[in-house]
């Protein structure tokens, strides 16, 4: 299946071992062979972009309503009104609420889901906005690649969930992914709790090793356990959390933890939006 949008097209094919490939190829604008990743200062929430070297773009997660738009603007053209695909971790409020403001000023061809699922009205509202838009959905799945961009091998290698997550918590079912470039690698945790960090342990210790760490649920003592931050070993860990939060995030469990293995922490509710470049190679802070 192909399907053309400005200058790029998205193919679908099922790989070996029932591996899923998504291909997003080459946007009009270059850019120089780097990868960028944005960790937005939306506040109390998770709202990651995404820019492959090719152009493509995908956001990760939309924090709260009314709180991504103005951040897009600092890492998008104002030109630019279309993204192509939005990838939900968990369909908490605090992960999908911007993502009712995306889809009504952005073009957007893809949401990648967990499969989980939410009674909020938050939900329901993207649920709406996306069917009205008539948004292509794919659940996620292990062995799955997400690939932004063939040419550079960019990709989102999708670890969990491995099964049907319908019937769990939206925490329990929580994607966690790691995007690669080249030697660069970024694991976006989401709100994945300690168990899936143990069950993920389980099943290919060697595949977690990452420079960076999105830390899992804001900081909270639910994820990052010593062991699961030792198998990753990043140079960096991203907090995206709220100053002054109500929850405390980040608990001091999880900055100990992260503390007594050298992990420097980055924080948005101090440090404002996060990025870092890649060009394959090495991964550098921009802001």
């Amino acid at each position: 299946m192909t399907l053309y949008r400005k200058t790029s097209y998205i193919v679908f094919g099922f790989l070996f071992l029932c591996s899923t490939s998504l291909f997003f190829l080459n946007k009009s604008v270059s850019h120089k062979g780097y990868l960028t990743i944005s960790f937005l200062n939306i506040g109390q929430g998770d709202a990651i972009y995404i820019e492959a070297p090719n152009g493509t773009q995908i956001m990760v997660d939309g924090g709260l309503r009314g709180s991504v738009l103005g951040q897009l603007g600092h890492v998008m053209p104002f030109f630019d009104r279309t993204i192509d695909a939005i990838l939900i971790t968990n369909p908490d409020s605090d992960h999908i609420g911007g993502f009712i403001d995306i889809l009504k000023r952005y073009k957007v061809d893809y949401i990648i889901e967990p499969g989980t699922h939410s009674p909020s009205a938050t939900y329901k509202s993207v649920e709406t906005e996306s069917n009205t838009k008539e948004l292509k959905k794919i659940i996620a799945r292990r062995g799955m690649n997400i690939v932004l961009d063939k040419e550079n091998n960019v990709y989102i290698q999708v670890l969990f969930p491995d099964k049907d997550v319908s019937t769990y918590s939206t925490n329990d079912g929580s994607i966690v992914a790691k995007l690669v470039y080249g030697k660069t690698s970024i694991m976006l945790q989401g709100d994945a709790p300690q168990k899936t960090e143990r069950y993920l342990l389980t099943l290919d210790k060697k595949e977690l090793d990452s420079d960076i760490l999105k830390v899992g649920h804001h900081g909270s003592r639910t994820s990052t356990s010593k062991e699961y931050v030792d198998a990753l070993s990043p140079d960096y860990a991203v907090i995206s959390c709220g100053l002054d939060n109500k929850y405390g995030h980040p608990h001091k469990e999880t900055v100990n933890t992260l503390d007594k293995l050298n992990v420097p922490i980055l924080r948005t509710d101090l440090l404002g939006r996060i990025t870092f470049i890649s060009d394959g190679n090495n991964l550098i802070r921009t802001e």
